[in-house]
């Protein structure tokens, strides 16, 4: 008995100090996993910080919205791209998760927002502050054969990401629109007062979405900017995002991925659709914006937006240059000699359309830097040339 009493008054001591140390580092870590962003399941993005302005960026994975989303990225805030990567590419995600591995800067959310549970959720789980819509199928031929996909991927879609916004509180809503909107006007250039009269699905599509976001925006406290952009080109001057379509939506692309495939040998040529229009050398005349100064438009719309005030602004060089003029620079851009076949019109087309970008400038101080038609295909060429592939091999 003496034996036994002995040795449990050695162990109690012991034991005590064991708990003692258990209880201490107990404490010690649940203090740490406290100060962590992911305690209790939620995360950094769930919450609003002071200084820091969180963007969701639909369709980030996209050619326009993974620049927007580097540029905002560049620019310290934090962002968050949904894509459903029907259109966009994981490539351009991780290239974005690469550059900015720091933890609360960006995060990527694959979803559909057609699915309007998921978004709510998305909304529910996530403080944003602002919303860069740019998630949207975007090719006029393609928009005069499936008419029916498009006002559900553009309107019905927004109005899905609006009642979503209005049930969270998101204030803020920079809007990606089209100068399509506008159809074919009598008079050019094109002002934001041009009566809008679109002639293909597509361009109809993005009327309906800004007439529901301009009639909502009567009676909240929102505010929203609202951009009409042109024909977009390029791709990041410093080489780490670039433009990369589907294989099998070449056919109704840009005409820059379309003179690059050609470049590269993907095609045979390159078709241009349509000579026998009302302009001095018979093709189209486009305004050709830059995507850099596109997405330094957004910023400057998001740094300008205010509560309960609309911004409608064109976004494009104000300068109009034909199809066959963009052919030559192309030529120029990649040293390559590309064989151009001339076919009818393309379904849904207008002859001549360039803007009147004299409002941004004065109300946003925006204007476009990258004017010079063959530097922006030469820098855009440098990007296609080393990722011949894409994202997915170099």
């Amino acid at each position: 008995m003496l034996g036994m009493e002995f040795s449990d008054s050695r162990r109690k001591p012991h034991f005590l100090g064991k708990v003692i140390t258990a209880v201490v580092l107990t404490a010690l870590c649940i203090y740490i996993l406290k100060q962590s962003p992911g305690f209790g399941g939620t995360s950094v993005f769930s919450r609003h910080d002071p200084g820091v302005t969180h963007v969701l960026v639909t369709g980030g994975a996209g050619y326009i919205g993974s620049h927007a989303a580097l540029r905002l990225l560049k620019d310290s805030y934090r962002v968050t791209i949904v894509d459903n990567l029907s259109r966009g590419n994981m490539g351009a995600v991780k290239v974005l998760q690469e550059l900015f591995p720091e933890p609360g800067r960006l995060q990527f959310i694959y979803a559909d927002l057609g699915d309007a549970k998921a978004v709510n959720k998305i909304f529910a789980e996530n403080a944003f502050d602002a919303v860069m819509h740019f998630a949207a199928v975007a090719y006029v031929g393609e928009s005069t054969m499936e008419p029916l996909r498009y006002y559900h991927n553009i309107t019905a879609n927004t109005l899905t990401v609006l009642e979503a916004m209005a049930a969270h509180g998101v204030k803020t809503l920079i809007y990606s629109s089209t100068c399509a909107t506008y159809g074919e006007p009598k008079k050019m250039p094109i002002t934001e007062v041009t009566p809008q009269s679109p002639i293909n699905p597509y361009g109809k599509a993005k009327k309906m979405a800004e007439d529901i976001i301009l009639d909502f925006s009567k009676r909240s406290d929102m505010a929203v900017m609202i951009l009409r952009y042109f024909n977009v080109i390029g791709s990041d001057p410093e080489g780490r995002l670039g433009e990369a379509p589907r294989p099998e939506l070449r056919e109704h692309g840009r005409i820059s991925g379309a003179c690059f495939d050609a470049a590269l040998g993907v095609i045979p040529g390159l078709k241009v659709k349509g000579t026998d229009y009302p302009t001095a050398d018979g093709t189209c005349i486009r305004d050709y914006i830059d995507v850099t100064d596109l997405v330094d438009a957004h910023v400057k719309a998001l740094d300008k937006a205010e509560p309960k005030k609309v911004g409608i602004y064109n976004v494009g060089t104000g300068q109009g240059r034909s199809v066959k003029q963009f052919v030559e620079a192309c030529k120029q851009a990649t040293g390559a000699k590309i064989k151009v076949e001339y076919l009818s019109r393309r379904p849904g087309d207008y002859a001549e359309v360039y803007s009147d970008p004299a409002k941004i400038n004065h109300e946003l101080n925006w204007t476009a830097r990258y004017t010079d038609l063959q530097e922006s295909l030469s820098i855009a060429w440098r990007w296609q040339r080393s990722h011949p592939n894409g994202y997915g091999r170099s």
